[in-house]
């Protein structure tokens, strides 16, 4: 194994940080604020923030056409924005910003280098495998590069031409925005935002979980050595579970394997520790569970799809780390957090949709645990808890306007899971729909491989609570995330999301609310793991019954375990994908294409380089996960029709893109000018694509008609590239 970074990836490193780092620290007096109980006055929040609000400044006003989304505009924007925020009035007994900084600096120091450090690294490990292909990259490339080229939003679809994106692409907007003023190529930068966001989520966490802890550490009186080095270790801990772990399925390397598509239990198959890690397969441990994903931080690090699911990451973080600071403080949201909580959560939803109802659950559910913790009065808690929740879900409406009057769900349902022959003959009652057939649920023993790891240390910390009869406020904040964690991943047991998927179809809710569950649950074990261990001493010297000892010592031991085997998952994933960080390829992530597609590598070179705004280009139309829609994909520039099983998902209904196919085919196929020119027309196409995907699929190809209608602007071995009059 051999680890490198070239002198021109390094520096494009070190001017991306620059970037984020001017944006966190100007942000930083105004974050401050908001985050005045976290151990670092919320400095690793300080980023996301000042990126999420300057990109949301400049999506609002490309959507209204009054600014273009140019370096320029948005370096000015960035400066008002900062300079808006700097000059909101201060409290009389807020902590005046110089002592913030004097107080903290050794803290503030530390996470930006952290930050720094695990950039570098994860940018690295990129480098072993940078190639934006597979899975679903082109998608995730396509939304930046029409982003990239365009003037006003909301961007145009690069798969479906003369319609906007109907997805939840906020995050590919704030990457694309990234890329505008560090200059740096989309190709580059794609792999630096899944290092940002892995960096980001490591930072994040550590300050949460740290928070929990309301660690003096780095304060300039530091009062207590041990509890420093305890909140440390449980940030750490929080942000190593998060960004690193996997589940207690890496049990399975200690086993012959299973069929992938046939996964049974561990005690079933031989045990086989001699001749580990047994052809583990890691990706298993996301598709488990029968027809359904159940993906984690660190699977998408590694497979780097820049998904809305990762993109939301730092965002949701940021929400979580609002809601627990309540627990820390003692101090229900002000009207200022919670109009900044309504502004986030729009972000979150317009970023990954489904993160605007699970973190509004969470801070209903915190209200709560809160408001309870404070009065005992039942109509006064439902009035304190209503209360903000309106404000926020006024704010979370009104905020994500700019992106609601473009987009349209394509989400046709809620779907009941084992309904009754006599529900199934209604069909839908409502929102509800009750279709036959629809009964998978999760076995037990799946679940607690998937999430038993957790549970084990959750038992472990409410067995100790309950026999000291002892629970803080802060510890019901953990609980919180508990709670929240534990209905996210019950509800699809019970009902889905209907999408197009018909065997997959709980798939993508269990996928979306078992993502975030993960991640509260990891950040929950990162404070219940040091803090168990840390009072375990006390627990083997109290005078309690024999038999709570030793079920305690079991237990205790039994999680020791499982959190071995989580933090093994790691070295079968990115050994596994990144082929033991064997040979270094640099971050360019469309260098691929010279081995195997070099001829579209120097026609695409060309197009991005000579072709401004988004003509129409025609290009050969293919299934999803396949080379097809290579052009759009890495141009940004709007093709007939790209994926189709993505926009049927996307447009939600079948009939809407499938006409398409039959018209892209005719246009390359028939020798009719005036027909071609017909579907010319209706799609406004200006550029057509002759490369060797479409020589390959379209066995008739006539080209002459395209030396009538247009010219050649671009030639190589294999592709020609016409202009139409």
């Amino acid at each position: 194994m051999t680890l490198g970074l070239s002198l021109p990836d390094f520096f494009y490193i070190i001017r991306w940080w620059l970037i984020i780092f001017i944006i966190g620290v100007s942000f930083f007096p105004f974050v401050s604020r908001l985050f005045s109980h976290l151990p670092d006055k919320g400095y690793a929040f300080s980023k996301i923030i000042g990126i999420g609000i300057t990109t949301y400044v400049v999506f609002t006003l490309g959507v209204l056409h009054l600014i273009a989304f140019t370096p320029v505009n948005i370096i000015l924007i960035l400066i008002l924005v900062t300079l808006s925020s700097l000059l909101l009035p201060r409290k009389r007994d807020e902590t005046p910003f110089l002592h913030i900084i004097k107080n903290n600096l050794l803290l503030l120091i530390f996470e930006e280098v952290a930050f720094l450090i695990l950039l570098i690294i994860w940018a690295v490990v990129r480098s072993y495998q940078p190639d934006i292909h597979g899975l679903e990259k082109f998608m995730d490339f396509g939304f930046i590069n029409s982003a990239l080229r365009s003037t006003y939003f909301p961007p145009q679809d690069m798969w479906f031409a003369s319609h906007t994106i109907n997805y939840y692409y906020f995050g590919h907007l704030i990457t694309a925005l990234l890329t505008k003023i560090s200059g740096i190529p989309s190709f580059i930068s794609y792999n630096l935002m899944v290092a940002t966001i892995f960096a980001l989520c490591v930072i994040e966490s550590f300050s949460i979980v740290l928070m929990l802890f309301h660690s003096s550490a780095f304060e300039t009186h530091i009062r207590s050595t041990k509890k420093a080095v305890t909140s440390i270790a449980a940030g750490m801990l929080g942000a190593t579970l998060i960004a690193l772990g996997g589940s207690v399925h890496a049990l399975y390397s200690f086993f012959k394997p299973y069929q992938n598509d046939n996964p049974i239990p561990f005690w079933s198959l031989n045990f086989s520790p001699l001749t580990f890690p047994n052809m583990y397969w890691y990706p298993n441990a996301t598709r488990f569970i029968h027809n359904t994903i159940h993906e984690f931080p660190l699977y998408s690090f590694v497979v780097s799809d820049l998904h809305g699911h990762v993109l939301s990451i730092p965002i949701v973080l940021c929400l979580i780390a609002l809601v627990m600071q309540q627990f820390v403080s003692g101090k229900k949201l002000s009207i200022f957090q919670s109009i900044f909580y309504g502004f986030f959560i729009s972000l979150a939803y317009m970023t990954n949709a489904w993160d605007g109802a699970i973190y509004i659950l969470l801070l209903g559910i915190s209200l709560l645990v809160f408001e309870n913790a404070q009065s005992k009065s039942p109509l006064r808690i439902i009035y304190l808890v209503w209360k903000p929740l309106v404000i926020i879900v006024v704010g979370l409406i009104i905020f994500s306007l700019p992106f609601s009057l473009s987009f349209k769900p394509f989400v046709s349902g809620i779907g009941v899971l084992c309904a009754p022959s006599f529900l199934t003959s209604i069909g839908k009652l409502g929102p509800f729909l009750f279709e036959p057939n629809h009964c998978l649920r999760s076995p037990l023993w799946q679940l607690l491989i998937l999430y038993g790891f957790f549970y084990i240390w959750i038992f472990y910390f409410i067995i100790q609570k309950i026999k000291n009869k002892s629970v803080n406020l802060l510890e019901k904040g953990v609980m919180v995330l508990i709670i929240t964690s534990s209905i996210l991943i019950i509800i699809p047991e019970f009902i889905y999301m209907k999408d197009i998927y018909p065997a997959h179809y709980r798939a993508n809710t269990m996928f979306k609310l078992g993502y975030q569950a993960y991640m509260m649950l990891s950040l929950s074990c990162g404070y219940i793991i040091i803090k168990s261990i840390s009072n375990f001493p006390n627990v083997l010297k109290t005078h309690h019954a024999y038999v709570y000892k030793i079920s305690s010592i079991l237990i205790f031991f039994l999680g020791l375990v499982s959190l071995f085997l989580v933090l093994l998952y790691p070295y079968f994933a990115i050994h596994s994908y990144y082929d033991n960080l064997k040979s270094y390829r640099g971050l360019d992530g469309v260098a691929y294409l010279k081995l195997i597609h070099p001829h579209d590598y120097d026609a695409i070179v060309w197009l991005q380089e000579n072709i401004s705004n988004q003509p129409v280009i025609l290009e050969a139309q293919g299934d999803s996960y396949t080379d097809y829609a290579r052009i759009s994909a890495n141009t940004g520039l709007p093709t007939v029709l790209g994926w189709l099983v993505h926009e049927w998902l996307w447009r939600g209904d079948y009939s809407i893109p499938v006409p398409r196919v039959e018209e892209i085919k005719t246009l390359y196929e028939t020798p009719n000018t005036s027909d071609a020119r017909k579907i010319i027309e209706k799609h406004r196409i200006k550029l057509i694509y002759i490369g060797g995907l479409e020589k390959e699929k379209y066995l008739n190809l006539s080209e002459e008609k395209f030396k009538t209608l247009g010219k050649i602007i671009y030639e190589n071995a294999e592709v020609r590239i016409y202009e139409l009059y």
